[in-house]
């Protein structure tokens, strides 16, 4: 019988569940049976992706995010109370499941309670520093203290100075056995003509999803060009809408997401880590507009401007005037990197 492999990404948005899937395709190549575990957007997406997987459902940790980002951090700590339940209840939940389904092998990202002491647990993250401000320190120290309760923590990066996540995922010493896996991407980069001048992908907590949706509706409405709108809302059923210069979907599977983006010239989006791989993977320009008060986010968006990579600027101060510099600037380009999925899965 197949060895079962519980992968259980986080629902903060898509990325999280997004890069799964590629680790998904993997397990199933090297002969383990995955199961799905997550909540909300994050499981129907996975669902959605593979349908002939088992999937369950995880407690919910129930994070928004602040309206304004001055206030982030502030929000995040009082929702830390509900978030160490759900995190307390996760860790429960995944006992039964290892128990009733026989799992061997656990992939957590960024799911601080599927654990256990029964199998190998891996934790993917690309945050061994956690960015925080002044409180970056102590923030990092509860992460890294939570990591080692694993097995193996996996850096979806390359270990070396050319790289994607700089200080977020290299420390200069870390107790638990890490391994640099290269950037995960659910796409293939494929050689097409451009069909789109621009394509709108955003995900991410409500409500700053929301206000960036209405943002860049306002400031591109006057937009001489065919913009794809993209707002990640998962539903049961796929609409498209056209208005004007936007054709506007819901949601995408990676399918359809992957073939659109290798046939946009500009992609205007979040600069979530995930992201950045999957716009890396395809060689593509980019415009970063970072989750305000997210200092992971802010961080990649101003790192990755100062190498002259990729433009970004505060939700508060987009315009279209802003997109006028682009072509300015390189663009991320694909790694020549080869994840060794079967040594990788030895653990298991």
């Amino acid at each position: 019988m197949k060895k079962k492999i519980l992968v259980a990404p986080l629902n903060w948005g898509l990325g999280h569940a997004t890069r799964c899937i590629p680790i998904i395709k993997a397990l199933i190549i090297e002969g383990f049976e995955p199961i799905i575990a997550s909540d909300g957007v994050a499981l129907t997406l996975l669902k959605k992706e593979f349908p002939d997987l088992l999937s369950l459902e995880l407690p919910s940790y129930n994070v928004t995010y602040a309206k304004k980002g001055r206030f982030f951090k502030l929000k995040l700590i009082l929702d830390s109370p509900k978030l160490l339940k759900a995190i307390s209840s996760e860790n429960k939940v995944v006992s039964d499941i290892i128990e009733t389904h026989d799992i061997r092998g656990i992939i957590s990202d960024n799911r601080l309670g599927v654990r256990s002491d029964k199998v190998p647990s891996v934790f993917i993250t690309h945050q061994l520093n956690v960015l925080s401000g002044k409180t970056t320190w102590f923030s990092t120290k509860v992460h890294q203290k939570i990591i080692k309760k694993f097995n193996e923590c996996w850096v979806p990066d390359i270990d070396g100075e050319v790289n994607l996540s700089g200080k977020l995922g290299h420390v200069k010493t870390f107790e638990v056995p890490t391994k640099y896996i290269g950037p995960l991407s659910r796409f293939t980069k494929i050689s097409t003509a451009i069909k789109n001048d621009i394509m709108v992908l955003i995900s991410g907590p409500e409500p700053q999803r929301t206000m960036l949706e209405e943002k860049l509706f306002a400031e591109l409405k006057d937009y001489d060009g065919k913009i794809v709108f993209v707002k990640g809302i998962m539903e049961e059923e796929q609409t498209v809408e056209t208005r004007g210069n936007f054709k506007i979907y819901n949601f995408m599977t990676s399918v359809l997401l992957g073939k659109t983006i290798n046939k946009s010239d500009l992609v205007i989006c979040r600069s979530g880590y995930t992201t950045v791989m999957d716009l890396a993977k395809l060689s593509k320009k980019a415009f970063f507009i970072p989750t305000p008060g997210q200092f992971e986010q802010v961080y990649l968006a101003n790192r990755l401007t100062e190498m002259n990579l990729v433009p970004s600027c505060n939700q508060d101060d987009f315009n279209l005037k802003k997109l006028e510099g682009i072509e300015g600037y390189k663009g991320l380009t694909a790694f020549n990197f080869e994840v060794d999925f079967k040594d990788l899965f030895s653990l298991f």
